[in-house]
């Protein structure tokens, strides 16, 4: 057998050891080692504190990515949000594995990938617009909302805004909202093919705009831009931004009491996310990038009036519909057709050029909202009316003005009486009769007599005392009575005739 001596080093024993060596096949070789006596050692006291996934956490992160892939696209987590339930279950590594490990499932997952043209925008030039829903708490209630999604293309700031619905008169608020957030105007704004925005889209790709929708354009000179149906790569921005802010904002669900609440909180939010580092100009920040495009945008001016309006008629029960629901207006138009202007928010009631009657907006199904004193001039003829007619049920009057109508309706003909203090009010004022009523409750004098002449006393107007008498201007020079002066009157008037 063949023998391939290699080199010798002295072991710590002070013994040759041979080695397996490949430099010659079929040959062994011996390789002599020995330590001296100074080479330093090292010795581990503890094993290393390793930061990838091991002990477990790479199943745990597979187990909740595989739980989120089961899930609506809209509720799965982000890769952040999934570190921040690993680190609560007693992971003390960084996210850096985490993030990759989630990219290499991701890529698994996804198939051949498509090619796109990236885009540049001018500051100043373009706005993305586009709608989301998302699950919210309200209230204490799970329900869902609509989300308005705007980003500025150049400096890529967002504004989102919630709303109930996607109606015509909440697009146009969503617009108003967002401009005045931006604190301008850009050139052209960017949208899909909503029948509440297009109207009609040819074969050519000619787009009719509706009426409503393009009023707001006009209104701030702004060019809007539909995409091709179906092509969401042509506002790639605001779609990554649907998906990226629902990971950031709407995951877990946020709660609030009502809906200004939570777009109060999210503008805030959108002020907040504006400190991350801008996707071309990596040295700076989307809001010093967005202060460098609000120079380009156009002044604001005035605010536009973002309502649908509809001629609706006056039900006999002095009720007009809208969506579903019932809202009073004055009695006396009863009958008759009123304009109607429904905002986001609220409902207007107008005749001719004056406003009657102004509900806040509701989005309940066959619900009646009653004014109460818009029934009152019919109860002059129907006083009977206030103890079950339905507007007057669970009226919330003024403290003074409640303990009264209790005092009047345990009695024979109170209704009648709280009826004439009722069109008092309408005659005077809701704040004169008030008074009255708190100063009637102090003088336990709850009549209607002593409370009318408690009214007249407040609508009268004050006379300013006189003087005393001995402060008044004394004359200092007698006047004397002299008749010649009259003589010399007639005289003269003689000789003219």
């Amino acid at each position: 057998m063949d023998i391939c001596l290699v080199s010798s080093w002295p072991s710590q024993t002070g013994t040759n050891r041979p080695i397996s060596n490949n430099c010659c096949p079929g040959t062994t070789s011996i390789r002599c080692e020995r330590r001296t006596a100074y080479t330093p050692s090292y010795q581990r006291q503890a094993p290393p504190t390793r930061h990838k996934l091991c002990d477990g956490f790479d199943a745990r992160l597979q187990e909740l990515f595989e739980q989120d892939h089961k899930r609506p696209r809209r509720e799965r987590r982000t890769a952040t949000k999934l570190y921040e339930q690993l680190v609560s279950e007693g992971y003390t590594g960084s996210y850096s594995p985490v993030q990759r490990f989630i990219r290499d499932l991701k890529r698994a997952d996804a198939g051949s990938g498509e090619a796109f043209i990236p885009l540049h925008f001018a500051a100043g030039d373009a706005l993305q617009f586009d709608w989301s829903e998302e699950r919210v708490v309200l209230g204490g209630v799970e329900q869902k909302v609509k989300v308005a999604h705007f980003r500025l293309c150049h400096s890529r700031k967002p504004f989102v805004v919630a709303y109930p619905g996607e109606s015509q008169e909440m697009v146009l608020d969503a617009f108003v909202r967002a401009l005045s957030f931006y604190g301008g105007v850009p050139r052209r704004v960017i949208i899909d093919n909503p029948k509440t925005m297009v109207t009609y889209v040819s074969r050519s790709k000619d787009r009719v705009f509706h009426p409503r929708f393009l009023a707001l354009m006009n209104h701030y000179v702004m060019e809007p831009v539909a995409c091709t149906p179906a092509s969401g790569w042509e506002k790639g921005q605001v779609e990554n931004q649907v998906h990226f802010l629902r990971g950031r904002l709407f995951v877990p669900m946020p709660a609030f009491d009502d809906l200004d609440g939570l777009n109060n909180w999210l503008r805030l939010r959108c002020e907040e996310l504006a400190s991350r580092a801008h996707t071309e100009q990596s040295s700076r920040t989307i809001a010093e990038v967005f202060e460098d495009e609000r120079a380009e945008l156009r002044p604001l001016g005035r605010a536009f009036d973002g309502y649908v309006e509809k001629t609706v008629r006056v039900r006999s029960t002095c009720l007009v519909q809208y969506a579903s629901n019932r809202y009073s207006v004055p009695s006396r138009f009863a009958g008759q057709h009123v304009s109607l202007r429904a905002y986001a928010s609220r409902i207007v009631l107008v005749s001719g050029q004056d406003v009657i009657a102004e509900h806040k907006r509701r989005f309940t199904r066959n619900v009646s909202y009653f004014e109460p004193w818009h029934y009152v001039p019919l109860l002059d003829r129907k006083p009977g009316a206030l103890r079950d007619g339905a507007p007057f049920v669970d009226w919330q009057l003024p403290e003074a003005m409640h303990r009264i109508r209790e005092h009047y309706m345990a009695g024979k003909g109170g209704d009648r009486e709280f009826v004439d203090l009722l069109l008092l009010a309408q005659d005077h004022g809701i704040e004169v009769v008030e008074t009255a009523c708190e100063l009637a409750v102090e003088q336990n004098t709850l009549r209607l007599p002593a409370i009318t002449n408690l009214i007249n006393q407040l609508v009268e107007p004050i006379i300013t005392p006189l003087n005393e008498g001995n402060v008044y201007p004394q004359l200092t020079v007698r006047p004397e009575a002299d008749c010649k002066r009259y003589e010399a009157l007639c005289s003269a008037e003689e000789a003219a005739a």
